[in-house]
């Protein structure tokens, strides 16, 4: 789609391995340290904030409450998408990544800085809000810029590997905080978790957000924007020509995202809730989480691979089926409140059916735009789809679980009706993977 030449240097660099593997580390740690506080926050909505930020006598209406402001970041995201997009496809993908790291990172510290309710009333929950607004701002042109850094840089043939690499930074941005809840809770008291022990992960945040920077300082800008920027190519309004130009695989492509965002939120996030409104153990809950999510850090790049074997669409699909179809089995499982059986649940929707929707990804969306407009293209699928998926089950589970007694039903249906969503817009997406049958676009320098 885009008519875009390389110049023989891009192309030298584009198949230096070493380069693209440390294009691709530096986009991964920098993705880890920005969501790291998006799951530091969900967890501790549910075992903390609803106390501390939000008191009152009904603890269900306490985490409720926790959770509308989890999915308060989610709200910011797509206007975050859209002004970052906007500087990577104008100014540059490295500059915006630069900032959105800076403005997340500082807002994560921020949060272990505040005082509670009890401290200064009101207020307390008003400036958490304002710090996850910004918060879910930056996020908001993160991924977008992350991918498409890497996926510029990497050859044809291999962009689903190399590029699903930036994608094991969101894991590893879960387990870093989940990890430190864990050891946190086992060691203090629950008086001193409650009183200071909540603080330490995101004041750690700091030490990933300072290493984060430091790499991505190190890395040039992605060969492909930097041709463009010199035959002025970039200049254009990338967002109005996205939305005037694609918006089918604007919509379809947002439809396709669904499924992956709700079950990586729910399957992380949403099943503490859940858990707790069954009385099942959250160390067991936490556990079985800690090992699927570090299982995925694996799986990840092996679906990437998988892709560029026989196809981003295939590989999608088989994801998005296997979390559909496997929905109510895993929430049956779960109430078992047994290790292994809650274990082999996790690892099938999690370690195999999340990775097989998420690896592809940060390959085929950039491959369904054109140079110019690709990281406002990205942003708007990312984010559009993100706030459906996992902002408004922020929003609403913890009601779906109070409307339903803490029945799994509601979360269910939920889960089925996204899937069947994503099923059809990833049936009318084009497979972008080059030399496979079937696809649309078989070069990255012509499209």
């Amino acid at each position: 789609m885009s008519d875009t030449p390389v110049t023989s240097t891009a192309e030298e660099k584009a198949g230096n391995t070493s380069l693209i593997r440390r294009v691709a580390s530096a986009s991964a740690i920098g993705t880890a340290a920005e969501y790291y506080d998006f799951f530091a926050y969900g967890t501790a909505a549910v075992l903390f904030f609803g106390h501390l930020f939000f008191p009152s006598s009904d603890p269900l209406i306490s985490t409720l409450a926790a959770f509308a402001t989890y999915a308060v970041g989610f709200l910011a995201r797509p206007l975050g998408g859209i002004v970052f997009g906007h500087i990577g496809d104008k100014v540059g993908r490295k500059k915006a990544l630069v900032f959105t790291i800076l403005l997340v990172g500082l807002g994560t510290f921020c949060i272990g800085l505040l005082p509670t309710y009890e401290k200064i009333g009101i207020w307390a929950p008003v400036l958490l809000i304002f710090i996850r607004v910004l918060q879910g701002f930056g996020v908001g042109g993160e991924q977008a810029g992350a991918v498409l850094m890497t996926a510029e840089y990497a050859e044809p043939r291999r962009r689903g590997f190399f590029a699903s690499w930036v994608q094991i930074g969101a894991p590893v941005g879960f387990l870093l905080p989940l990890a430190l809840f864990a050891i946190l809770t086992a060691t203090l008291s629950p008086e001193k978790m409650m009183d200071w022990g909540w603080r330490i992960p995101f004041l750690l945040s700091a030490l990933l957000v300072i290493v984060g920077m430091f790499i991505r300082l190190r890395i040039d800008e992605s060969p492909v924007f930097a041709r463009i920027r010199e035959t002025k190519a970039a200049e254009s309004r990338p967002v109005m020509e996205v939305l005037r130009d694609y918006p089918g695989i604007i919509v379809h492509g947002v439809a396709a995202k669904l499924i992956e965002a709700c079950a990586f939120a729910l399957f992380t996030v949403i099943i503490l809730a859940w858990g707790k409104a069954n009385h099942l153990s959250d160390t067991l809950l936490m556990e079985t989480m800690i090992v699927a999510v570090v299982l995925e850090i694996i799986a990840i790049p092996l679906m990437g691979r998988l892709s560029d074997r026989i196809g981003r669409k295939p590989v999608y699909m088989i994801g998005a089926l296997l979390i559909t179809l496997t929905i109510v089995p895993f929430f049956i499982a779960m109430s078992q409140n047994t290790f292994w059986l809650a274990q082999l649940a996790m690892i099938v929707v999690l370690t195999l059916g999340h990775s097989m929707c998420y690896a592809p990804q940060a390959a085929w969306f950039p491959e369904l735009f054109p140079t110019h407009i690709r990281c406002s293209g990205i942003a708007l699928i990312w984010q559009i789809g993100s706030l459906i998926g996992s902002g408004v089950l922020g929003l609403v589970a913890v009601k779906i679980l109070q409307m339903t007694g803490g029945h799994y039903y509601g979360l269910a249906i939920y889960v089925v009706v996204l899937g069947l969503l994503s099923l059809y817009g990833l049936s009318r997406l084009p497979e972008t993977a080059p030399g496979k049958r079937g696809a649309e676009f078989h070069s990255w320098e012509k499209h």
